[in-house]
């Protein structure tokens, strides 16, 4: 089959902030109208969000987002009602922007009256939650970027985020973006020495239906093809990335691996020219139990972040001249993306194709008609069937069937040139041990790399000694832990299951090493 070039992942079971008045000017002091009403503290600062215009950023240990209070109905400006719906008087605001920052009194600046400034390190880390407006929700792999620089970070799946910055740059302004919100400015140094609650707004632009039937999707798809050499590199890049991959079984954490890699990007437009990868740092744990005998390993999970760069590597449903008999596609609404809009395409193989094939959406920019993001997977329908394709070998008297395998691809842009920014997978399966009657786990393995960083000069392919190949079952490379390294290193923030289950591992070898 053709398309199985593309099914890249295999698995061997062995395994501008412009300040307002700083003391909040007019905004503060805004008349609103707040209703009789119970709800939690984060439903009711939106209500104050609603009418003010302005987002809150505060310390999620100082204020609870899930307590709930009573409000009565009554008028009264914006710094009353932050007042009354925290239950605390003793708070600092200052306008910020298009956002109110919430802090202790205490938290003023402390450089008063000739104090001595303590020593500052060479760099801040400025960490968070980036949650959905209206619902609360975290907001997955969003992107946390340095203004004007390739800096950059995504959150994880509880939508949180951590980013380390070097001194120069702490006065730098990030910006938060998701597809589909309408993105966020504010300054690093608004943002250090706290765990900061942002909010993103949704902004979904909805299509009228006459509209929708002006736009052809295949036309769309044709001009993102057309446009590659102006919207992406021709040239090689550097790319520095966080790479992880992981393992759980029943939901609970079986290993994890992570890496930094220095990655030669070879040109966007040059299919047929392999990218290099060089191991600079790794860390691994591993929390099997001696009696388990199933080991899962990505045999390929580099390489498959290398594949999954779609606008080099064109999978078929890009391949309009000769997918037209596989997939059928259609349009969607447009969404804002950074306060731009962008179409989505979405395409499914046709119902006569049998074959495991793939269906998703396509977020094409409606301007410059660069791809920014996909989001696909393997049909539901024809899943199973895709099983030899990522199990080279089953363990002994286990079976494992896979039940969802999907991806997610971005891209962003830098000096008006797109880059990859985000890459991510996840496969689950279904696991049948023999002779063990109603045992039937789930494995889910997955990976992801993040740029962090992109160099665009004296960049040269790596020797021979220096790359690591695609193909390497990482867990099992050799490596020494650098532990400062990691501490200032830009790492996706580990979910909170999974960073108590690595918590225990770590006291656990801790123990083992130190009796």
């Amino acid at each position: 089959m053709r398309q199985c070039r593309f099914y890249i992942l295999l698995l061997q079971l062995l395994l501008m902030v412009v300040p307002t008045k700083a003391d909040g000017g007019d905004v503060l002091e805004r008349i609103i109208q707040l209703p009789r009403t119970r709800g939690t503290i984060y439903t009711l600062l939106g209500k104050v969000s609603e009418q003010s215009g302005y987002l809150f950023i505060y310390d999620s240990n100082m204020i609870n987002n899930d307590s709930v209070v009573n409000i009565r109905k009554k008028s009264c400006t914006v710094r009353q009602a932050i007042f009354e719906i925290t239950g605390n008087r003793n708070l600092e605001l200052k306008v910020l922007g298009n956002h109110i920052l919430i802090t202790r009194t205490e938290e003023r600046t402390w450089a008063r009256g000739g104090a001595t400034v303590p020593s500052q390190p060479m760099y801040s880390t400025i960490t968070g939650n980036l949650l959905d407006k209206e619902t609360a929700e975290p907001i997955a792999n969003a992107s946390v970027m340095v203004l004007g620089t390739s800096l950059g970070n995504i959150t994880n799946q509880n939508g949180e985020f951590r980013l380390h910055l070097p001194d120069s740059l702490k006065n730098a302004v990030l910006v938060f973006s998701h597809l589909g919100y309408v993105g966020q400015s504010i300054e690093a140094s608004a943002l250090e020495g706290r765990s900061n609650t942002l909010s993103l707004e949704p902004k979904v632009i909805p299509l009228q239906e006459v509209l929708i039937r002006l736009v052809e999707p295949k036309k769309l798809i044709r001009e993102m093809m057309e446009y590659r050499k102006r919207n992406y590199s021709s040239v090689p890049v550097y790319l520095t990335t966080f790479y992880r991959e992981g393992v759980q079984l029943k939901n609970k954490f079986q290993s994890l691996t992570e890496a930094v890699f220095k990655v030669y990007k070879n040109s966007a437009l040059e299919s047929d020219a392999n990218d290099q990868v060089k191991l600079l740092k790794m860390s691994k744990i591993d929390n099997r139990e001696k009696t388990d005998s199933l080991i899962a390993k990505f045999r390929s999970g580099v390489e498959a972040c290398l594949q999954l760069d779609i606008i080099k590597g064109i999978p078929d449903f890009l391949e309009l001249d000769t997918s037209g008999e596989l997939y059928t596609y259609t349009s969607g609404d447009i969404v804002s993306v950074d306060n731009r809009t962008a179409n989505i395409v979405y395409f499914e193989q046709k119902q006569g194709v049998k074959e495991p094939l793939f269906r998703g959406e396509l977020y094409i920019d409606s301007e410059n008609s660069a791809l920014l993001q996909a989001q696909f997977e393997i049909h539901p329908k024809y899943v199973k069937a895709a099983t030899r394709l990522f199990v080279l070998r089953q363990a002994h008297k286990t079976r494992l069937t896979t039940q969802k395998i999907k991806y997610t691809v971005s891209y962003k842009p830098w000096n008006g040139t797109y880059y990859i920014h985000h890459i991510r997978g996840d496969i689950y399966f279904k696991m049948r041990r023999k002779h063990v009657l109603a045992s039937n786990p789930a494995l889910h393995t997955w990976f992801e790399m993040v740029t962090c960083r992109i160099d665009d000069k004296n960049v040269t392919r790596f020797s021979r000694s220096e790359r690591l190949p695609t193909h390497t079952i990482l867990a099992d490379t050799d490596f020494k832990y650098d532990e400062s390294f990691w501490e200032d290193f830009n790492v996706i923030p580990l979910e909170a299951e999974l960073s108590k289950i690595i918590e225990k591992v770590a006291l656990k070898i801790e123990k083992t090493e130190n009796p």
